[in-house]
């Protein structure tokens, strides 16, 4: 596919459709794409470079792009391999290339590249300026977006926002062209950056006073229109608001019996009008998609098998992502069983009360091995205190 971004500023990156885990965790069935792109002006400037698994089609786009002239400056927004696997392809191609990056990147470069020479490099910092012509960049750090050498690039002349990780998701270009863009780049944003809150927002406070006419991402679509709809939703997930209203009920379950429970109390919360209402197996369903919704929605009900004296772990499981991604500012439900010593309630309650802003529901319902007539009023009062 052909994208056109200006008669300066080339995109060559590439799509990667066989990839079936990205960072060996998150299945991405569309693919995902590596973005880089080339500024031509009396200087050259190349945005970042692709991981190896494109590399040979990559250097193939960027030879072309270049049409004999050579590459005068490697802007490293993000060492992340993805983004820096080429790196050493592009220096042996290009050997008087000039490496643009902070302090950081030049701490952490040598940990990717044992033997890389350092000879032509230039360390920029908050605001420093490179003129290629008649296009200048402008660089704006942002740490720990999602690591802590991550940088942005503007583009002033252009009004251009090279944003590294920003604004991406997951999906070969060539395979998502006018799909929605929220969908993936949600649960790429809340399984990537998501812990990353107040960065994202000091970021997002740098670029309100810049003039931006287009996002061009690392990793999916260039974004040109509409500008306020991805930064609105960039500011809502960052500040971990809820952006829809509904109902969450992630359920693990050993025999089927919790998860009876489970969609019976999805049954009951639509019957009473609920505006969306997402029941999850998390022994099955991906669990990036869960944690996604996880964040998406303003309550959530978790509903779990004992377990060992604790949790069923396909439950511990997401407790732990909940917490490792600063899961907080939610209405969250609990319903255990066990055929015992019920221990599921306690042990997820304790995991949730080292969130922040959780309001746990009360009291835990307990079923015990199976869901009996004598259950439904406790889980009916359950379904009462989340309808909003």
């Amino acid at each position: 596919m052909n994208i056109v971004i200006s008669d300066a500023i080339k995109y060559i990156g590439v799509d990667d459709t066989t990839i079936d885990l990205f960072e060996s965790q998150y299945i991405v069935p569309e693919g995902v794409s590596y973005n880089s792109y080339l500024i031509l002006d009396e200087r050259v400037a190349l945005m970042d470079t692709v991981d190896k698994r494109g590399m040979e089609d990559w250097e193939q786009k960027l030879l072309a792009a270049l049409n004999g002239r050579s590459v005068d400056y490697l802007i490293m927004q993000h060492l992340e391999p993805d983004h820096s696997g080429s790196i050493a392809r592009l220096m042996e191609l290009f050997p008087n290339v000039t490496l643009v990056g902070n302090a950081k990147t030049f701490q952490m470069l040598p940990q990717f590249f044992e033997h890389i020479d350092l000879t032509n490099t230039l360390t920029v910092k908050e605001n420093d300026t490179l003129s290629l012509g008649s296009h200048t960049l402008q660089f704006i750090m942002a740490p720990m977006v999602h690591w802590p050498e991550v940088m942005v690039t503007y583009e002033q002349s252009e009004k251009v926002l090279f944003t590294a990780d920003g604004f991406g998701k997951f999906g070969a270009l060539s395979l998502t062209e006018g799909v929605d863009w929220a969908c993936e780049a949600r649960r790429y944003y809340f399984n990537i950056v998501g812990k990353y809150g107040g960065p994202v927002q000091t970021l997002l406070k740098k670029a309100s006073a810049l003039d931006i006419q287009t996002i061009c991402p690392l990793h999916g679509p260039i974004l040109s229109e509409n500008l306020a709809y991805y930064f609105d939703l960039y500011n809502t997930w960052s500040s971990y608001t809820p952006e829809n209203q509904g109902v969450l009920i992630a359920y693990a379950s050993i025999h089927g019996n919790t998860a009876a429970a489970a969609e019976r109390l999805g049954e009951m919360l639509r019957n009473k009008g609920v505006e969306k209402v997402v029941v999850s197996d998390l022994a099955r369903e991906d669990m990036a998609e869960v944690i996604e919704d996880a964040f998406r929605y303003d309550r959530m009900i978790l509903c779990a098998a004992s377990y060992d004296a604790g949790v069923f772990p396909p439950m511990q499981d997401f407790l732990q992502h909940l917490q490792t991604k600063a899961y907080q500012n939610r209405k969250v439900g609990i319903l255990e069983n066990g055929s015992w010593a019920p221990s599921a309630g306690r042990t997820i309650k304790a995991a949730l009360e080292t969130m922040k802003g959780i309001e746990i529901v009360e009291p835990i319902v307990t079923i015990k091995s199976t869901m009996k007539e004598s259950d439904l009023p406790a889980i009916e009062a359950l379904s009462d205190a989340f309808v909003s």
